[in-house]
């Protein structure tokens, strides 16, 4: 069986004779392309507010977890340890609800937890299917340990920054997360955490 040919594209290898000003064009219009594509193509550089916030927060989540691994402990797992060191006892529900994810996951976690002995579960007296969460005396010891190392990680991200610079810096990093939160309709939430802040600024007499 044979296949025709196909014809080509005119002006392509079509072996019809193409003059200087049509390769001209043809070649001002692949520039012109190729240089559209690398421009919107490249990686946001230094002027990139966002470029820069997500190279800080990388940096400071990979210091934090150099050290959390020295204590035998993953990314994230922190945020549960801190949550019950400063609630004391917790459902899962409510833990889930406090570092804002999906049930499955806080217990995901907390099993791990629980098998390393850091976290202890009991059922609910009169309520077997209500699970509440502690921490063991280890796990006391390992929160401590957790604020410790974020105390260090705080002094290394803010090394380079005198108080008003790290009071500046904190501001302006709420108006940010504010605008965000207003975009994905959670200001709620963002706005009860800037009053918890500025309440704590005042108190120790700090501009907000």
């Amino acid at each position: 069986m044979q296949f025709q040919d196909r014809p080509a594209a005119a002006g392509i290898n079509s072996g019809a004779p193409v003059g200087d000003k049509q390769k001209r064009d043809h070649q001002d219009e692949a520039a012109a392309v190729l240089g559209h594509t690398s421009k919107k193509m490249r990686p946001p550089g230094v002027r990139s507010v966002g470029w820069a916030l997500v190279q800080a927060a990388r940096l400071h989540r990979a210091r934090t977890g150099d050290r959390l691994a020295k204590l035998g402990l993953f990314a994230g797992q922190e945020q549960v340890v801190q949550a019950l060191a400063a609630a004391g006892t917790m459902t899962m529900g409510d833990l889930a609800a406090l570092l804002r994810v999906r049930p499955p996951t806080a217990s995901k976690t907390v099993t791990r937890l629980a098998a390393l002995g850091i976290v202890e579960r009991r059922a609910e007296s009169g309520d077997g299917r209500v699970v509440r969460v502690q921490l063991t005396e280890a796990g006391m010891a390992k929160a401590e340990a957790i604020e410790r190392i974020q105390e260090e990680v705080e002094a290394e991200l803010l090394d380079h920054l005198d108080k008003t610079d790290r009071r500046r810096l904190r501001k302006l990093l709420r108006k940010a997360a504010r605008g965000l939160a207003e975009a994905a309709g959670a200001s709620g939430q963002v706005a009860e955490a800037d009053a918890e802040i500025e309440a704590e600024d005042e108190t120790e007499g700090l501009p907000a």
